[in-house]
């Protein structure tokens, strides 16, 4: 999967726009974040989907790229003062940090409604056809959205200085991390054309890596450095913030990763292709030291 990473560095480049406008400092900084190093899980989930089902990178890297830019967007405004006020992301300085809190939140803005433009392109439906493309939208935008994405960063706004069950920090994850990484998975397949079965199969695969993806940051929230994450650490703990590792311990936490790699390897069990690819993500993404 790390040829796909290649291609979407290139594709995300192609569709900012070019040349001088008056609105440029918005637009570099909009890049300055879209470029930051990151490993691009969402976008390479939506091609390797996309490609099971038997469709082709190019007609899914289209829709790879909005789903970084929606989630590009959540990471500047993440990183603000008002929510998390991370001055680092990916081992350099928040998006804030360089242009500003007027500006960061404006890139924001303009990512998101670049992801839908790039969506609903004219190359995008020629390609895929209107309404495979108006579906694919649809479920980045439920998925990111008020009861998605969004709705779970709420969650975790009010439950600052509170302590609540496992089942409440569960909820918040399903929706701040996991929502966004289930959209990438169906909108591989419905782009491609693929039955219900197939697209339910992509959602369980990654509801499962969302979430065993989340508390391996917490547990390395508490055993890495901002060296090798690239990011501060320690911060949940003195943020008081109720984390699977404030509430379950080390070794819960690393039972749940091993239990959500599992059922994700068995949702594959849907499609008729070489899976390998994805159950060795699984498995590395469990695995990770960053």
């Amino acid at each position: 999967m790390k040829d796909y990473i290649r291609e979407i560095e290139t594709a995300l480049e192609r569709y900012l726009p070019e040349g001088e406008y008056e609105e440029q400092k918005l637009i570099d900084a909009v890049r300055y974040s879209l470029h930051l190093k990151g490993k691009r899980v969402r976008p390479s989930l939506t091609i390797a989907f996309a490609e099971l089902c038997g469709t082709t990178v190019e007609m899914a890297m289209p829709f790879a790229c909005a789903v970084e830019m929606v989630h590009t967007y959540s990471l500047i405004h993440d990183d603000l003062p008002c929510m998390d006020n991370d001055d680092f992301r990916r081992g350099k300085p928040s998006n804030h940090k360089v242009y500003g809190e007027d500006i960061a939140l404006l890139a924001g803005d303009a990512l998101q409604s670049i992801a839908y433009e790039t969506m609903l392109s004219d190359e995008a439906i020629a390609t895929v056809g209107g309404e495979r493309a108006a579906k694919a939208a649809r479920i980045l935008a439920n998925r990111s959205g008020l009861l998605g994405m969004v709705g779970g960063q709420v969650i975790d706004l009010s439950l600052e200085h509170r302590t609540v069950g496992a089942e409440i920090v569960q909820l918040m994850e399903e929706k701040k991390t996991a929502c966004l990484i289930e959209a990438a998975c169906m909108m591989g397949c419905v782009v491609a054309g693929a039955a219900e079965e197939q697209i339910k199969a992509a959602e369980r695969y990654a509801h499962a890596i969302g979430l065993a993806f989340q508390i391996v940051d917490d547990i390395l929230d508490v055993t890495s450095t901002a060296e090798e994450l690239g990011k501060p650490i320690g911060s949940d703990a003195e943020n008081e913030k109720n984390t699977f590792m404030s509430l379950l311990g080390i070794d819960r936490c690393r039972e749940m990763v091993a239990e959500l790699t599992e059922e994700a390897i068995r949702a594959l069990d849907a499609f008729d292709g070489d899976t390998a690819d994805l159950k060795d993500f699984a498995v590395r993404l469990a695995n990770r030291k960053k």
